[in-house]
């Protein structure tokens, strides 16, 4: 086995993927995943809990995130814009990720449990840009509007980004999705 080799995470993470993709998540073992890396399994349970953590491992990161960028603005800052620019810091984060964004949307989107999943993970980013709005002195319903609000437009913005190629940014998809959002509130 190739335990000296480094970047075993990362090296799970290919395999992972790789095999996601050719086989089907359901189809997959962890035991698959980790000979495919020159890993053990243990080692792969050293850094992932299970098999689908290797596609939402990065979640409590992902909402780290929105919560350090949303409660480092000025307090000034209206709501929707303190999504608006915590969105932009988002975006930033996967600026050399698409391959493996678009890759790890395709097997999400062709598993039911997968999808669920994916949905709880954006309800809890939700919950915390919410609360975080709420820290910074958002009254409800307005703190619970622009969260849902913004991860509405995460959302939309990761799967027309995941869905191209690549060449323009999630960051471009996200103002687009803003202001799409903006025109249809506008006439009301």
């Amino acid at each position: 086995m190739g335990r000296w080799k480094p970047d075993a995470r990362g090296r799970l993470e290919q395999a992972a993927m790789e095999l996601y993709t050719e086989r089907g998540f359901e189809q997959t073992t962890v035991d698959e995943i980790a000979k495919r890396a020159g890993l053990t399994e243990r080692t792969f349970f050293r850094h992932y809990a299970d098999k689908r953590e290797v596609l939402f491992g990065g979640s409590s990161a992902l909402e780290s995130l929105f919560a350090d960028t949303l409660a480092g603005l000025p307090s000034a800052v209206t709501p929707m814009a303190a999504v608006a620019t915590t969105l932009e810091a988002v975006a930033a984060e996967f600026r050399e990720r698409h391959a493996f964004a678009r890759q790890r949307q395709a097997v999400v989107s062709a598993n039911t449990e997968l999808r669920e999943r994916e949905l709880a993970k954006l309800a809890s980013l939700s919950t915390a840009v919410a609360d975080g709005l709420r820290r910074r002195g958002v009254k409800e319903p307005a703190a619970c509007l622009a969260a849902e609000a913004g991860i509405a437009v995460f959302k939309v913005s990761f799967e027309r980004w995941t869905a191209s190629s690549g060449r323009r940014d999630l960051s471009t998809y996200i103002k687009e999705t803003l202001a799409e959002l903006k025109a249809l509130t506008a006439g009301t």
